[in-house]
């Protein structure tokens, strides 16, 4: 007996293949109208977007849920407004698909080029942010791609309301509104029904935690970009500016610690660390946060925690760092490259060598000198509103955004060559 859910979600995957083959037919100007259109629904609809996240987050205190979380899930008329924009950044955007990424001329004649072009369908499977709803569907339909929703259970309500703006907007512009697909079975045997359809899904993009990661990587048939944690490190070099790293170390860890280019883990050359841990530390506990130090570290720091290796592989997600002191540059890569999740590295110093060593020698997606690891962004990176970071090196690498939904493909042109 066939379950009802496989062939719903079946159902659905084939109606938004279908509404793709539409979008991939859309011209620049068509594709950025739709996203202006979709950005004045999204302001619309700001009452009842807010309303239903309401009842999401009221759902969520009441389960306990933990501070990084509801942060992740709240809306507020800033951060709506914040999305409206994001997407009419993405519609201001060059459009990749038809880009010609190589044009050669054969000795034979045939000419040969490489085209951008739509990848299809994509798949998003996320937890509380429902931000990503109408980024992720602005950056799949800028990049002729359908999209199907899988939030969490946590953001339905909000989900819905979003959705059911952008699908206003689609309606209105005549493309299918199966182009944006929200599920709205979130059972478990649905989403593993979803990641098992490889015949009409091209790419599945999980964002959340390490767990909900692991999970659609472990079950699904379907090519998946994954990025399993954020460990991200600053390291302070005997030649930094104790100033500037500071700051950066301030920005990095407390502007926004529930995010994943949040900073985890502070490593300090010895030859400053008398120094500038005295600083960092009352910098750090003024705004709350929890110090976690090796017991060289806590020489400077006798109040901090003693810090484990656990914690030097956490991410923490909150107001809390680990703190090693490290002896020189090569120590501090040795750590990275131990506990790196290959996501955001930071260098403070003034040194060019030390700086370029630093890079060549991390195989991080992203990698900072003297700028803070919350710059690991699509957005802060010119990509418009990102739809996932890949620490997996596969096409994708390092925030996604529109390059990142398409894929070059060849096309030959010639005058009735044969290869005889």
């Amino acid at each position: 007996m066939v379950d009802s859910s496989t062939t719903d979600i079946r159902t659905q995957a084939l109606a938004c293949r279908a509404a793709a083959q539409v979008l991939a037919q859309l011209s620049s100007a068509a594709k950025a109208a739709l996203l202006e259109a979709m950005a004045a629904a999204l302001e619309a609809d700001t009452d009842a977007i807010l309303a239903a996240n309401a009842r999401d987050l009221a759902a969520a205190t009441e389960k306990g849920v933990g501070t990084a979380m509801l942060d992740r899930l709240a809306l507020n008329p800033q951060r709506l407004a914040g999305i409206a924009a994001a997407l009419r950044e993405v519609a201001g955007l060059p459009d990749p698909v038809g880009q010609v990424t190589r044009d050669d001329v054969r000795p034979n004649g045939i000419r040969v080029q490489k085209v951008r072009v739509p990848l299809g369908v994509i798949a998003m499977i996320y937890e509380a942010r429902p931000n990503v709803t109408a980024d992720a569907a602005a950056l799949c339909i800028k990049a002729g791609n359908g999209v199907i929703l899988r939030g969490g259970s946590e953001a339905i309500h909000s989900n819905m309301a979003i959705a059911a703006s952008l699908k206003r907007a689609l309606r209105a512009a005549g493309v299918p509104d199966a182009a944006l697909t929200l599920v709205e079975d979130l059972r478990r045997e649905t989403m593993l029904t979803l990641l098992q359809l490889n015949d009409l899904i091209d790419l599945a993009i999980p964002r959340g935690g390490e767990g909900l990661i692991r999970f659609v990587a472990e079950h699904a048939r379907v090519p998946v970009i994954k990025h399993y944690k954020g460990v991200c490190h600053l390291y302070v070099d005997r030649a930094a500016d104790p100033v500037r790293a500071l700051g950066l170390l301030v920005d990095g860890k407390c502007s926004r610690p529930s995010a994943c280019n949040s900073l985890e883990t502070l490593l300090v050359h010895a030859e400053v660390a008398a120094t500038f841990l005295p600083l960092a530390a009352q910098a750090l506990r003024g705004r709350g946060v929890t110090l976690r130090a090796d017991p060289r570290a806590r020489q400077y720091l006798p109040d901090a925690e003693p810090a484990t290796d656990d914690d030097y592989a956490a991410e923490y997600l909150a107001l809390i760092i680990a703190v090693r002191v490290v002896e020189d540059l090569d120590q501090a890569l040795a750590h990275i490259q131990q506990y790196s999740s290959d996501h955001t590295e930071v260098i403070a110093t003034e040194d060019p060598v030390a700086a370029e060593c630093f890079v060549h020698a991390l195989r991080a997606a992203v990698v900072m000198v003297n700028a803070s690891s919350r710059f690991s962004d699509g957005g802060e990176l010119g990509l418009g509103a990102e739809i996932g970071i890949s620490t997996t090196r596969l096409h994708a690498y390092g925030p996604m955004g529109l390059d990142a939904l398409t894929v070059e493909r060849f096309v030959v042109r010639g005058d009735g060559q044969t290869r005889a």
